[in-house]
């Protein structure tokens, strides 16, 4: 089992709405590597997200409950920013395609000249979640798909009371 870097403090930003198995995989490789990840939710309302900051903080929490070295926050602006106001010196960031690399590529260097130092890792989604997002999951159970697996369990609830109270709404 591979040592977490001593004092090394790495933040891996999101939306987490809501959290998947693919995020969860990634917080528990990186909690591995450094002494602290911290996982930070993006408060951006410009996104629609389905869940408010408070719920994806507490599905978070519920989440990983078990794991050591993690903790959970929330930031406006600038991610360079927040991680120079946190000591931290990685942005911690999952790959699961070739166009998620474009994409975190251009972010990693523009952070890296807001704040140099910053490093960017990028980990490789477990094949097994290569495919899941967010935005995909909410898709398939608004549909009526099946998402057990893709989603920690208690998530997988609250997004069928979500979509079943929106389908009430919609349909009054």
């Amino acid at each position: 089992m591979t040592q977490p870097q001593s004092g090394v403090v790495a933040i891996y930003p999101g939306s987490f709405d809501p959290i998947t198995s693919g995020h969860l995989d990634v917080i528990e490789r990186g909690s591995r590597m450094f002494s602290r990840v911290i996982v930070a939710i993006l408060q951006n309302e410009a996104k629609q997200p389905l869940f408010s900051v408070p719920e994806r903080m507490e599905m978070l929490r519920e989440s990983l409950g078990g794991f050591t070295g993690v903790e959970i926050d929330t930031f406006q602006g600038l991610l360079a920013d927040y991680a120079r106001a946190k000591g931290a010196g990685v942005i911690l960031r999952g790959i699961r395609a070739i166009s998620d690399y474009e994409y975190e590529l251009q972010m990693a260097l523009m952070n890296r000249r807001l704040h140099p130092g910053l490093e960017t890792i990028f980990l490789p989604a477990a094949e097994s979640f290569s495919f899941i997002s967010s935005r995909m999951v909410k898709e398939v159970i608004s549909l009526g798909g099946n998402i057990s697996g893709l989603v920690p369990p208690l998530v997988e609830d609250r997004l069928k009371q979500r979509i079943a109270s929106y389908k009430r709404h919609t349909s009054t």
